[in-house]
């Protein structure tokens, strides 16, 4: 088992367990409709574009909306356990290009729900975890309107937004750090510090990739 794996299944499991309507952290989506991004993102190569280009996502929805339209809920679930399209051939492109994607997404579905902690991680998915953030903080804090510098609890420093300016400090474990640098600032356990005015804006900024 991979650490993409791991969280494929994990996700799918609460997805099976919290049904079709659940909310998630993605603005405007009900799990059903994470199902189908999912499902879309690995088996329709003709839609991804739209996934991060404004202009295309129309077209993206459409594919989106006839995901759901073809698979009941429990159907699409299970489609998106099974990697799809090339990540469905080769497992060390599932887990290098999906285990981030899947723990965020997995992450999306748990912190919508009431009462949510964070989990205890295995110590080499936090490494990679630090990883992915590390390498890319300037990608993930490029909207930031201020400097933000990264503390992981246990070590490690990283930085991304405007090198001039005021920064912020965020201070928290890998994972958390990961969530708030994707754009979910408000729902990662994080410690900020700097300028009340700063802490603010990037709290409200649009990050993530």
């Amino acid at each position: 088992m991979t650490y993409a794996r791991d969280e494929r299944n994990a996700l799918c499991d609460l997805l099976d367990r919290v049904g079709p309507d659940a909310p998630t952290l993605c603005t405007g989506w009900t799990t059903y409709d994470l199902a189908a991004h999912l499902a879309v993102r690995e088996r329709r190569p003709d839609a991804m574009p739209g996934i991060a280009v404004k202009a295309l996502s129309g077209y993206t929805a459409s594919v989106m909306a006839a995901m759901k339209a073809r698979h009941p809920y429990p159907e699409l679930v299970g489609i998106v356990r099974q990697p799809g399209g090339v990540y469905g051939l080769a497992r060390f492109l599932d887990e290098t290009v999906n285990t981030i994607e899947l723990f965020v997404h997995h992450e999306d579905v748990r912190r919508a729900q009431p009462a949510w902690e964070p989990r205890d991680l295995p110590a080499g998915l936090d490494r990679l975890l630090w990883q992915r953030v590390s390498a890319g903080a300037r990608l993930m804090l490029r909207r930031s309107p201020v400097g933000v510098v990264l503390h992981r609890l246990g070590g490690g420093v990283t930085l991304g937004g405007p090198r001039q300016g005021p920064r912020v400090e965020v201070t928290g474990t890998a994972s958390e750090l990961l969530m708030f640098c994707f754009g979910r600032q408000e729902h990662a356990r994080v410690e900020l510090t700097g300028d009340p005015e700063a802490v603010a804006r990037v709290r409200s900024a649009t990050l993530g990739i």
